[in-house]
């Protein structure tokens, strides 16, 4: 499967790409299916009822990334794209009381989310920690059709038989540069005299038109800075029950205060770029619109550390946009093909971890790196990730992510600064690093990636 740029940067909706939005589009995704007829139960009568059982990771912390909702509502014909919370919140207010949902071309189907969506903590389906399985039933009770699906992280959802034989390459075979490592995206670097930016852009161009190219990065961007804003300008107090107080406004006023007089410290340039990923991770922790960069997650990332570069260094310039976004795709690809990005998988290394090395990579790229220091930058960001785990306190993308994203988004500000003092020689590869973080996920305790059995889930009240 060849990774774009849109597949690895997607407009969804929070509170988790792996929890949220891979379970609204697997509910999509079986709705296709019956509509289809495709793989029903021979002799099966009239399609009647709906069901969902959610097992391993997406079980454990299922309520508090509001998986249970995001199946309900890809049920009920919502996508994560075009995602409108408030008919949202109409839509299953009206579904419980109900008792039925209507997507298009199905008619009305009975299902009630409190008795035909169950959470299994016991059973974990085998190839992947986020596995669920939906159902359809015929007026007798009758299984009508079956399907398993995996919600792998950043959006990501295969079937069990797409996965047994997943094979993710970070650039597809027949694009002019198919470099499936950092060791041959640098060598095919070399040997072209093009950018990390330029190689990722042609390969893109084998798939789609210049003009949907321009004009995909520009809604990327502006839902970005949209998820800033929003997050810069809301108070008040995040859903969940951990009375967790939304502190993006008032850090950001603080600093505008402080701009331009001499009570400002040098280090406070890090307080911007942390309330920048606090803000977007903050909308996130609210279900708004956020982009998977890789993941929702770890969605403020990249963000903030490209508004750090547009409002803060003095010789940035708004066309840059566009290769910081490509290089960082580029080096989000090859750490999905050769890794994971899926903080149930890996922990919260796959997921801010990847985060800041994309972010790293995009900075170097724009502040003149060459391709070899682009891949030191990323390196650096990725290492001092390795072993991160994922533990959030309640189920909830808020403690310890929202903070975890602005130090993530420091680390890469400093990882690209770091790899620009040098000449791109350096002892560890990108390659080795992401093997590293692959290895180190399949040894870490499942207590430690994203079930709340561990860590900080069990050492913080929850009230």
């Amino acid at each position: 499967m060849f990774l774009s740029i849109f597949d690895v940067f997607k407009i969804g909706v929070g509170p988790s790409s792996s929890h949220t939005v891979g379970p609204m589009v697997a509910a999509a995704r079986f709705l296709a299916l019956l509509r289809e007829g495709r793989d029903l139960v021979p002799g099966a009568g009239t399609l009647a009822r709906l069901g969902c059982t959610l097992h391993g990771s997406l079980a454990f912390t299922g309520k508090g990334h509001a998986t249970d909702r995001a199946v309900t509502l890809g049920f009920a014909g919502f996508t994560p794209a075009e995602f409108d919370p408030e008919a949202a919140e109409t839509a299953l207010a009206d579904i419980e009381q109900r008792g039925t949902v209507s997507p298009e071309g199905l008619g009305e189907l009975r299902y009630r989310q409190s008795e035909d969506l169950r959470f299994d903590y016991d059973e974990a389906l085998p190839l992947h920690a986020n596995g669920m399985v939906l159902s359809a039933y015929d007026t007798s009770g009758n299984l009508y059709a079956r399907e398993t699906y995996y919600s792998t992280g950043g959006g990501f959802v295969l079937t069990a038989s797409e996965l047994a034989r997943n094979e993710v390459t970070a650039e597809e075979p027949s694009a002019p540069y198919p470099f499936k490592t950092a060791s041959e995206m640098l060598d095919m670097a070399r040997a072209s005299g093009k950018s990390i930016a330029e190689m990722k852009r042609e390969n893109e161009l084998h798939h789609m038109s210049r003009e949907a190219l321009k004009s995909g990065l520009e809604k990327v961007w502006a839902v970005m800075q949209s998820s800033i804003n929003r997050g810069l300008e809301t108070g008040g107090i995040l859903p969940g029950g951990l009375s967790f107080r939304r502190r993006a406004k008032t850090i950001h006023k603080a600093l505008l205060a402080e701009h331009g007089t001499n009570m400002a410290a040098p280090h406070t340039i890090n307080d911007w770029i942390s309330v920048y990923a606090i803000a977007v991770n903050e909308e996130n922790a609210a279900g708004g619109q956020v982009v998977t960069a890789p993941t929702n997650g770890a969605a403020g990332v990249l963000p903030a550390v490209l508004r750090y570069y547009l409002d803060h260094v003095p010789t940035a310039r708004a066309e840059m946009v566009e290769p910081f976004l490509l290089t960082a795709a580029a080096i989000g690809g090859l750490i999905k093909a050769n890794a994971s990005i899926s903080g149930a998988e890996v922990g919260c290394q796959g997921e801010v971890g990847s985060a800041a090395a994309m972010a790293a990579a995009g900075l170097c790229a724009v502040l003149g790196g060459t391709p070899q220091q682009i891949e030191n930058a990323a390196e650096i960001a990725l290492e001092h990730h390795l072993g991160m785990t994922c533990d959030p306190v309640k189920g909830l993308v808020q403690a310890p992510c929202i903070e975890r994203n602005g130090l993530g988004a420091i680390k890469a500000v400093s990882a690209a600064s770091l790899a620009l003092r040098g000449d791109g020689v350096h002892l560890v590869s990108l390659d080795a690093c992401v093997e590293t973080m692959r290895q180190t996920g399949v040894d870490m305790s499942h207590k430690y990636k994203e079930t709340s059995l561990g860590g900080l889930a069990v050492n913080v009240p929850e009230c």
